[in-house]
């Protein structure tokens, strides 16, 4: 497996600055250009590897394996709350965010990071467009949506504030998949910044 060198390593979060949290006006008013987000084919605007918890590497390329997801990730290591021993949950090797989303709740793309998420893609993610067992096109590699869950919780409070979970979280945005999506990898493969997801018919 390749192994590819980060932009920043080891990068640790920064604490964080709440007036940089927008409130609920704002958060509206940013929705419209969400809804414009592309719905077949989307780019990958920034690819993120967590080598330990609360640190975040930025890459220009990464390796998506089918035992370990994003090679050098903490995904497999890390484990799950959500299965039964603790192990890492196969539903959840990838985590995706909408970029449209997170450029409107981060205000900078410095902290994209925070968000926890590997891909960040100019796609649209909503349950319609995008529902569990669809699958995506990226760079040589292949990925399938999983009905997995993928909600806030008190990190993304802390680092984007309360309305943005809000926000994220609502019967709204839990269809739209503002907060993201989870994602398994059914074919390894390269994948770089810059590349786009091609949305296939589920199982293809």
């Amino acid at each position: 497996m390749r192994d590819p060198e980060p932009l920043n390593q080891n990068t640790a979060i920064a604490p964080e600055d709440a007036s940089l949290h927008l409130g609920p006006e704002a958060l509206e008013a940013g929705l419209e250009a969400i809804l414009q987000s592309p719905e077949d084919e989307g780019v990958l605007e920034l690819l993120v590897r967590r080598p330990a918890e609360n640190q975040r590497e930025i890459l220009e390329e990464g390796f998506l394996d089918l035992e370990v997801g994003l090679v050098g990730d903490n995904w497999k290591t890390k484990g799950s709350s959500k299965t039964a021993d603790g192990s890492s949950h196969p539903g959840m090797q990838l985590n995706i965010m909408n970029s449209r989303v997170i450029a409107l709740v981060a205000q900078n793309k410095e902290r994209w990071a925070l968000a926890g998420d590997q891909l960040f893609l100019d796609l649209d993610l909503s349950e319609e467009n995008l529902p569990p067992g669809t699958r995506l096109s990226l760079g040589s590699a292949t990925l399938e949506i999983t009905e997995v869950p993928h909600n806030g919780c008190k990190k993304f409070v802390a680092r984007f504030g309360l309305e943005a979970m809000k926000f994220v979280n609502s019967d709204r945005g839990k269809g739209l998949h503002l907060r993201g999506l989870n994602a398994r990898v059914v074919q390894s493969g390269v994948i770089r910044v810059g590349d786009v997801a091609k949305k296939l018919s589920a199982g293809s």
